[in-house]
């Protein structure tokens, strides 16, 4: 059962919703979360259709990716506490950022220019779970999960759907950057602006998955003390 928050602060309940949506738009913008394989088949075919048609199904991976990540998250709320719980996601996000830290440059590696909708869907949710897409936006579903089962009567089920419409928002806001961002370089920029001007996003995420983690150290402590 999820366990109850005496009282939430306007920043402890909207905190949670903003942290996925902003993490959203930062998949988003990170061209291995999919946008890059997308306009590349949209190029190889010279149609801008190919582009949203492939959008959708890596859309529908990432979130297939997390919401194995949320039932993991519900499960977890029936033997642990959600201070501590968010505290141990903290704990695997540090580790899982120095690993990348220094395998930043891996990539899973199985699919070619050629694909359907269930391919681009197979390896969306393989580039999502093994960048740790999931476990970044782990501590702000926690979260969600704990304050909105605090609000209601029936506590996990109310949990559970607050942590889905999370990974909804998540998504829906990952989509809407991946085909702005697409469809710029696409018409606008083309892609020698990645080899010009574009960052590693790679390593980026490396440090954000510290980052992240050390955030849900201190969440984590805040959160097992209302509880």
């Amino acid at each position: 059962m999820l366990q109850q928050i005496p009282s939430a602060t306007l920043p402890d309940t909207l905190g949670p919703w903003v942290a996925v949506v902003a993490f959203g738009a930062y998949h988003g913008l990170n061209p291995g979360m999919g946008w890059l394989f997308a306009l590349s088949l949209g190029l190889q075919q010279g149609s801008q259709r190919a582009i949203w048609v492939s959008l959708l199904p890596i859309a529908a991976g990432h979130a297939a990716s997390l919401v194995l990540v949320a039932m993991l998250i519900l499960a977890g709320f029936h033997f642990i506490p959600a201070g501590l719980l968010q505290m141990a996601t903290g704990v695997l996000l540090i580790a899982f950022g120095v690993y990348k830290i220094f395998r930043y440059y891996r990539h899973p590696r199985w699919v070619g220019m050629k694909v359907g909708l269930v391919d681009l869907t197979w390896w969306s949710f393989l580039m999502a779970t093994a960048h740790g897409a999931g476990l970044m936006i782990a501590p702000a579903l926690i979260s969600i999960a704990a304050t909105e089962g605090a609000h209601h009567h029936h506590q996990v089920s109310a949990g559970g759907a607050g942590v889905l419409l999370g990974i909804l928002a998540h998504t829906l806001a990952m989509l809407t950057v991946m085909s702005a961002v697409a469809w710029a370089v696409y018409r606008h920029l083309g892609l020698a602006v990645l080899r010009q001007k574009w960052i590693n996003f790679d390593l980026i995420w490396a440090v954000a998955l510290l980052l992240v983690g050390a955030l849900s150290l201190i969440g984590g402590s805040y959160l097992g003390s209302r509880v």
